[in-house]
């Protein structure tokens, strides 16, 4: 019988595939997050789609509670009824929110020009708030001074062609911009679509290449993610609709100019925790400058009544069983994704931070809540 001291090779050929089956997973692992870092703005709006998805079907569960039906009839009719509110919208307020929107843009530009002049009036340099600059000629002192006017000069061709070009530079960014955004936003509709109308056969498509000791672990922890997404993302769609319709109607009653503008940006902010309350304050503020001091403290007045709410009875209230994260942890995550990746990152912490912890949960389970499920 042959023992392993008679073979000397035989632990140096294991040594040597535990160093190979080590270096092949420190470079699939080094692979695996370059990918994801040159790619993380594709990853973020596929997450996007993804949350939009178990949007869908949490509405369409919801649906079917109230009407019946099978899921395929509930997603049509949840797709209808948002078509639907979304060209009511467009069709019967479009018109006052094109003008809003031109009335609230000027009252912000306004108010600009006026923060400028008082800081010009205290000393303050406020030259890198210009737009533009007039052409200058520098002197034998170094000092800039305005050229002589000469009476009216045609353009050269080189100056025509380069204001062209610059011209059609800038169109053409404005132009793939757009069609980014619009690109963007379909991608996300058609995806969360996909996901909604068969939700069991993406989730049994992912379990089915789990080995069978791990199945049951990893079907409870796609459950736990799609309950927590789920009851965080209808908490957060009642705190954004509440704080819309409350700031529009606090806002009119001041008669704050682009009320109904101020309120759809107060509950759209309100998606990205802190960074977004911060964001619609100083727009509600900036927007009612010229209104008068009484208009200012009633409007700074309603935003902070409206914070009081939000912070300490709609979202206790609301998303008490769905996310529970320290407001410190939060607002770390948010400053290192933002930074990172940035608005992609800023508005998508929250869900991340929460699907992270629910996998960590499953990692490393509490061991009180586990000896109390145990007794």
């Amino acid at each position: 019988m042959t023992s392993q001291t008679d073979n000397p090779s035989a632990p140096s050929s294991g040594l040597a595939r535990q160093i190979a089956v080590g270096g092949i997973g420190i470079a699939a692992f080094a692979a695996t997050l370059a990918l994801a870092w040159h790619s993380a703005a594709t990853l973020f709006l596929l997450f996007a789609g993804i949350l939009f998805g178990v949007f869908l079907n949490a509405m369409t569960n919801l649906l079917r509670r109230v009407i019946g039906g099978n899921h395929t009839l509930g997603l049509v009719v949840v797709c209808m009824l948002f078509t639907g509110i979304l060209s009511g919208v467009v069709v019967l307020g479009g018109a006052t929110i094109a003008q809003q929107v031109t009335a609230l843009s000027s009252t912000i530009r306004s108010q600009v020009g006026h923060v400028k002049g008082y800081l010009e009036d205290h000393g303050i340099d406020t030259s890198f708030l210009n737009l533009g600059s007039g052409s200058a000629t520098s002197n034998a002192n170094g000092t800039s001074s305005p050229t002589p006017s000469r009476g009216p000069k045609l353009p050269d061709a080189g100056t025509i062609a380069s204001g062209t070009g610059a011209i059609v530079s800038q169109t053409f960014r404005i132009i793939s911009g757009i069609f980014e955004g619009v690109g963007n936003f379909f991608v996300v509709i058609f995806l969360g679509l996909l996901l909604a109308a068969q939700p069991k056969v993406y989730r049994d498509g992912i379990l089915r290449y789990v080995p069978p000791r791990h199945l049951q672990q990893a079907a409870d922890l796609i459950d736990d993610i799609s309950e927590t997404l789920r009851r965080w993302l209808l908490g957060q769609m009642a705190t954004m609709s509440t704080l819309f319709l409350l700031t529009w109607i606090g806002l009119s009653i001041i008669g704050i100019p682009g009320a109904l503008v101020l309120g759809f940006l107060t509950g759209l902010l309100t998606f990205i925790p802190n960074v977004g309350a911060v964001l619609a304050g100083f727009l509600i503020v900036l927007a009612s400058l010229g209104s008068g001091l009484t208009a200012i403290l009633s409007a700074f007045g309603l935003y902070l009544a409206i914070q009081f709410l939000e912070g300490n009875i709609l979202t206790p209230l609301i998303q008490r069983h769905a996310i529970s994260i320290p407001p410190a942890t939060l607002f770390a995550a948010q400053i290192f994704l933002g930074v990172l990746f940035g608005l992609w990152g800023l508005a998508l912490a929250l869900p991340l931070i929460a699907v992270i912890k629910v996998i960590l949960n499953h990692l490393w389970p509490d061991r009180t809540e586990a000896a109390a499920a145990a007794s």
